[in-house]
């Protein structure tokens, strides 16, 4: 079995959740880039936390690149174009690249969710409107 090689030079770096920029969402909710390009450097991959309110649909997107998540705490669901997978505490979710999602938090408390991207910062990504 073969070595694994580390570039030992590289630079531990920590950024607090206060440090990285909060972008506001719809009903209250937010999220935040907490490991990116904007926070530290020399890094290939991102990761984030947001907090969902009680009856926050959020629009459905498509990443360029896949996403990890791991909820924290809450209950919702990952709303896709075939249907609804439900989630709760210390659920991980892996959403591929290219596949339209949304969040939608069905229950009565607020959903704490970590994810990342195996990008440097939110990857490119594409928006629709919410269906009726």
């Amino acid at each position: 079995m073969g070595a694994v090689s580390a570039d030992l030079g590289a630079a531990v770096q920590v950024c607090t959740l206060a440090q990285a920029e909060r972008i506001d969402l719809d009903c209250g909710s937010w999220s935040r880039m907490v490991l990116s390009e904007r926070t530290v450097v020399g890094n290939r991959s991102s990761l984030g936390y947001s907090v969902f309110t009680p009856g926050t649909l959020t629009p459905p997107v498509a990443h360029e690149t896949e996403e990890l998540a791991y909820v924290l705490s809450g209950t919702g669901e990952l709303r896709l174009d075939d249907g609804a997978m439900p989630f709760g505490p210390e659920d991980g979710l892996l959403i591929p690249a290219g596949r339209w999602h949304a969040i939608a938090i069905t229950g009565s408390e607020d959903v704490a969710m970590v994810f990342c991207f195996p990008h440097p910062d939110y990857p490119p990504t594409e928006r629709r409107p919410e269906r009726a």
